[in-house]
Formats: structure tokens, sequence, C-alpha cells
């Protein structure tokens, strides 16, 4: 009999480009890991980056369902070569791409319960799907069926008040709708539709498993106050809408005990659980360990926010999801484009292509940059709406080019973080004293950049380790759902742990918090 302290976890994640699956013990430490990178290992469904590029549209974008469930047999098998132990195995989740759908076929919920240990899942779950390719979130050919979400209730700001969002081609709620007006009789031979990651907790439940709320709240058909469908948005999309998508449930749920299958066929325990798979992003919100007061802000190509929120406002260009971890709080994602591509083009300009350089430059200017403010958008950005360069002296006038190098530098790195707290603030965000940001992405390896972002929202930065985020999240939702609390859930090993890397200046927010009035101003009149 398998003792507490030997029990372990999969997680399981499911992205555009590959299935990874990692065991781990009660320290999230990870004991074996595995991928199957769609492309590589099943060049047979020709897929590129794991999607599939129609030749006729090239705005549709699917991924073939059973190349999803073929993935999931080869990374078993993985697992067994690498002598996993299933039988200690205490309970599995996942996590999957946000957004994306899956079409069963009418009688696959019986064949799922029916399945024989023998042979793989793929060749028994080959005809389970009415609509063969499933949409994926880089498919964009609802602008019709979006601007049909937002008629409905009146408009974006009100779509977005009740599901959190406004109307997104790559949302599933208009993806549905699609599918119901371009293949209606696909849609009636619909059994039961699935999430990604809902469609990944069937395959081991053995029947179809519900939708969890917080990737139920990136459809735009779920009022994200109340966990409940919103009627007129069903009806929008498809008759009987709702007996298709059945009732969502509460994040990291358990959902029963592992198919017979999976007992039969690679000795997983009887008592093995499986809890209520979800997005990648709200399991990375779990797997970097990210609570109340804290906020996580990605420095990638584009940079990412990741906020708790308790009491969220609603804004037309960010996302406002159900948290996975507090049912009575949520989580919001602000996106903006412009981020560590921008942050090179500078320095390739002002510091001869060298970060030693660049670091310099910024550390010689003083907090606050003397008045001067930049804003520089490479690419049309969501946030603010605006393209181009912008630059203003303290008097609030337009100039051409800044005197110096160095000015320009940390005009452009200031001018990102005061536009992130700007909208971070807009959305609902409270800076206190208890206030932590996590930094992630490839900018997060720079201490003079975290400086500043730390100055200018007056809390300390710290950093993490964990790579993997969403898979690591998803084995804290099998964790979760097995134990019945979250409280007790990130007991890290120390090198996991977030490590402070910076603490802002004591004068710092008298200098930036008046700077944030001033960004405010200017995007007032930024393209007019």
């Amino acid at each position: 009999m398998t003792t507490e302290s030997e029990v372990t976890f999969l997680g399981l994640d499911l992205s555009t480009q590959q299935l990874k699956g990692a065991v781990v013990n009660e320290k999230l430490e990870i004991i074996c890991e595995e991928t199957v990178i769609f492309d590589t290992h099943l060049p047979e469904f020709r897929t590129n980056g794991g999607v599939i590029i129609s030749k006729t549209n090239p705005h549709e974008i699917t991924a073939p369902t059973i190349m999803w469930v073929k993935a999931l047999d080869l990374l078993m098998d993985k697992l067994i070569v690498a002598s996993v132990d299933f039988s200690k195995i205490a309970a599995v989740s996942g996590t999957a791409q946000q957004h994306g759908s899956v079409y069963w076929q009418n009688g696959a919920e019986k064949t799922l319960g029916n399945l024989d240990p023998s042979n793989f899942l793929h060749t028994q779950l080959a005809t389970s799907f009415s609509i063969p390719n499933s949409p994926t979130w880089m498919d964009s050919t609802t602008k019709i069926e979006c601007r049909c979400l937002e008629g409905a209730v009146g408009g974006p700001e009100k779509l977005a008040s009740i599901t959190g969002s406004r109307a997104y081609e790559r949302f599933t709620g208009s993806q549905i709708a699609r599918i119901n007006t371009h293949r209606p009789d696909a849609f009636k031979n619909t059994e039961r539709i699935s999430l990604v990651s809902s469609f990944l907790a069937s395959l081991f439940l053995g029947k179809i498993a519900p939708i969890d709320y917080s990737d139920a709240s990136g459809m735009n058909l779920m009022d994200i106050k109340n966990k409940k469908w919103d009627q007129k948005l069903l009806d929008v999309c498809g008759p009987n809408l709702a007996e298709k998508l059945k009732v969502p449930v509460p994040s990291c749920t358990c959902l029963g005990n592992i198919s017979p299958y999976f007992l039969e066929r690679y000795g997983f325990n009887k008592d093995c659980k499986v809890v209520a798979c979800s997005g990648d992003n709200p399991s990375s919100l779990i797997g970097m360990g990210l609570e109340k007061d804290w906020l996580a802000v990605s420095l990638g190509t584009s940079d990412t926010l990741f906020l708790w929120l308790s009491d969220p406002k609603t804004v037309l260009n960010g996302h406002i999801l159900c948290n996975p971890l507090d049912p009575e709080a949520y989580m919001a994602m602000l996106c903006f484009k412009n981020g560590s591509l921008t942050r090179e083009r500078i320095r390739n300009k002002h510091a001869d292509k060298s970060w030693d350089k660049f670091d310099e430059l910024l550390e010689s200017t003083p907090r606050g940059n003397f008045g001067y403010i930049g804003l520089y958008f490479d690419v049309e950005e969501i946030l603010p709406v605006a393209i181009g360069e912008h630059r203003y002296n303290k008097e609030g006038k337009k100039l051409s080019k800044f005197s110096s190098s160095e000015i320009e530098i940390r005009a452009a790195i200031e001018g990102q973080f005061l536009t992130r707290r700007l909208f971070a603030e807009d959305i609902g965000f409270q800076i206190g004293e208890g206030t932590k940001i996590l930094a992630t992405g490839g900018a997060s390896k720079n201490k003079a950049i975290l400086q500043v972002l730390s100055d200018i929202f007056g809390c300390p930065v710290y950093i993490q380790d964990v790579v993997n985020s969403a898979m690591i999240g998803a084995a804290c939702q099998a964790k979760i759902g097995y134990s019945g609390k979250s409280g007790d859930v990130f007991s890290y090993p120390n090198e996991l742990r977030p490590k402070l890397v910076c603490e802002p200046y004591k004068n710092s927010q008298d200098i930036y918090v008046p700077m944030v009035k001033r960004i405010r101003e200017i995007f007032k009149t930024i393209n007019s």
C-alpha cells in the first residue's frame, strides 16, 4: 500500500505544438518528464507547429482531434519506458491551450465508457468526433459571429461585463456559432462539446468531463459572476447548447476515479482521482504560486500581466477569468505587444547591441528621467491602441528626439512599465504594502530593468526558476483535487521558491505616481 509520503501526481500539458507529462512528488519535484512533439513524433498528421492552416482560407486554423488522442497513447508508452510506477499516482490533472474546442459524436460517451484495455485509445476513438479537426486558439474566421454575440447583449462593453472579455475570434462561443451555421448536420450530430482541457480530462475519466470555471470564463459564454452559462449568448450560438456543454464545475474539482481502461492497461491504482483540467493561463497562475496581492509580469516578445483581483473592472482590451484557486476571486490578463523586441531595438540603436552597455546607460540616469517620457510602439499596440514613437519633455511638449542615448533608454523602459501600471490599476488591481511582483520571461534576467519595474510599481520584485509553469500548475491541480484544499499545495522545494531581486527606492512613488497621471493624459491625445 502506498504511504502518504510516496504518493505522486501526474500533470499534463496539451499545448499547441506538443503534449507534455510530468510525474511529481509531494514537494512538486519532477520525478519523470516526457514530451510528444506533434510535428516530429506524429508526422502522419502533417501539421506545422501543431496545426493545419486551410489552403482555401488561411484564417482557418485547426488541429486533428485524434492526433491529440494518439499523442496521449505515445506519452503513456514513454512513461512506461521511463519506469513510472502508475500505482503510486494519487491523482491526474491537466492543462491545455485555451479556446480550442472538441466536438464529440453522438454515442461517444458510451464508447469512452467501454474502452478495450488491449487496444490504443486512438484506434477506438477514431470515429468519435463529429468535427474531425478541432478549431484552435489561432483561428480567426468568426468576425461575423463575434458581432452577433456582442449585439445579443447590447454591445462589446456589456459582453465584457458579463463574460470578462469582449468578443474575440479565437474564443469558443463564436467558434461554436460558426460551426452551427456552416456545418449544421455536424452540429446536430454533436453529443457534447468540450474545451481541449475538459477533453483531456475525459480521456482519463472514461466519460465526458465538465468544463471548469476558469477555462469556461474564456469562452464569451459564461457569466463570470454567477458561474453559469448566459442563456442569451447560448441561444445566439446554437440550439440545445446548454445540453451540449453541461454545467461547469469549480476549478480543481475531483471528478471521480480514473477509468477502468487505465487501471487495466497501465496499472493505475483504482483510487486514483481525475481532477478537472483547466486552460494554460489559469494553470500557469497556479504553477507560478501566485497568490493574493501578487502580480506576475511576463517579459517576453510581448509582455503579459497576470493579476489576482477581488473586484475587477470592465475593460475592452483585457481578459478577466475566474480564479482557479479562489471561487470568490478573479484573475486578469493584460497583453502588450511591444515587449522585448522593442527593448532590443532600442538597445541595438543606442547601446551598440550590448546589454551591458544598455544597463550602464540605464543606471546612469535618475529615476524619473528629468521628466522625459518615451512611448515606443513598433507594432500597433493593444493597450493603448497606438503605433509609432512618442517623446515628451517635462512640460508635456512633444519632441522628435531626445538629447542622449541614456535618456532614450530610460524613457523606453519607464514608458513601458508606467503603461503596465496604468492598465493594471484600470482593471482593478490595487497596489498596497503587501504587493509583490513575480517577474518571468527573458528580460527577468536583467536586474537593471527589474529595478525600474520595482520603482514604478513601488513593490519588491522576485524571480522564480520554474519552467513549464502550466504543467507544474496541472500537477498542483491534481494535488489540490486529491487533498481537497489549496492552502498547503505550494510546498515548493527551496530552489523553486521566488527569490527577491530588488526593492523600490523609498522616494520612488513621489516620482512615478505623477508620471502615471501624465501618461494617462498623453494616451487621450496620442493618436488624435
